[in-house]
Parts: structure tokens; sequence; C-alpha cells
């Protein structure tokens, strides 16, 4: 499982009080209860990171598995991945859902395009992980060591889906890095003033 990555995305602090009583992203009316609502998506990020402490030797006990051509533990360690994976997309859209209820408020253009891009990378997050949990599921439901045939389509289909799933991440760091650069760029123009 990887969630490390969707943990390194959890948000600056991005909301304090400067100098002059505006805040980082500038003036705007809602902006701290906006900061509130993207503390509770954190808690919700923070909650997944967790998840992926908890069960981050999953992969290597499901290669091992594979490479054993144990059956039985493919299927088992592939349901506990399905169903991490499940609790941590739960989670996921629960934090993006409260991002968008954030930069729906009326708060400054800076601070709403930085939720923008969170938001955006945290859906691309979501999109590589169910890549991840359907080649689990596929693992769980369709691996058989003694059909030579279908146990190779089952890992390549395995292999494609991880695969996309990279691809899709390195797309989601992207997006995060943007909103992390953004972010910088508005500290610094703040401190300009």
């Amino acid at each position: 499982i990887m969630w490390p990555v969707l943990s390194a995305f959890i948000f600056c602090g991005c909301v304090t009080t400067g100098r002059d009583g505006f805040e980082i992203f500038g003036p705007s009316d809602e902006t701290s209860e906006a900061a509130k609502i993207v503390v509770e998506a954190n808690r919700e990020l923070t909650r997944i990171k967790v998840l992926y402490r908890d069960n981050e030797g999953k992969r290597l006990e499901l290669k091992t598995a594979l490479e054993a051509n144990n059956a039985a533990e493919v299927k088992r360690i592939s349901e506990d991945v399905v169903q991490i994976i499940n609790e941590g997309m739960n989670l996921g859209t629960s934090a993006i859902d409260k991002v968008e209820q954030a930069r729906e408020m009326r708060i400054n253009d800076d601070y709403k395009e930085y939720l923008r891009l969170k938001s955006e990378a945290l859906k691309k997050q979501l999109e590589a992980f169910e890549n991840y949990r359907q080649a689990a599921r596929s693992l769980r439901d369709n691996y058989d060591p003694k059909n030579s045939q279908l146990r190779e389509k089952v890992k390549v289909e395995f292999d494609q889906r991880s695969e996309n799933y990279r691809t899709i991440m390195e797309k989601a760091r992207d997006l995060s890095s943007q909103a992390n650069e953004l972010y910088k760029d508005s500290l610094r123009r703040q401190r300009e003033k």
C-alpha cells in the first residue's frame, strides 16, 4: 500500500495572521473559517497516514505470497488491501469534500486556487488508489496458481494497474507541488508588503 504519498499532501498551515491583520493569502471574509475546515480535512489525511503506517508491510507480504504461488495468502492479503484502501478512500473523499467546502467560501483568489490544486491532487490520488484497489480485487477474486494462463493474466493486469497507479500518482504530486509553490509565492508577496 502506498499511503505515504497521500499523507504528503497534508496541507501547509496556510492561514495565519500577518503583521497587518491580513491573512497570508490576503484579506478575506471567511478565510479563518475555511482554515478550520481545512484542519478537519488534514485530520482525515492524518488518519490515512496512520492506516499506511499500520499496514505498510502488506505489499511485501503480497509479493512474497505471489512468488510462492500461495493462493490462500494472496487472497487473504488482497482482501486486507482492498479493505484498507476502501477505508482510506472514504477518508480521502471526506477530505476532498471538506477542501471543496472551504474553497466555496468567501476567500481570496490565491487561497481558492491553492485549495483547487490540493483538491485536484487528492482526486488524482484517489484515482490512483482505485487502480491499486482494482488490482488487489483482481488478485483476490481470480488468482489461481494451478491455472497458469489465468495466473499470468492476473499478474499482467496487476502490473498494468500498478504502473497506472504510479503514473497517476506522479500527476497528483505535480498538482500538489504547484499548490505548494503558490503558497510560497503568496508568502513572499505578503512579506514584501
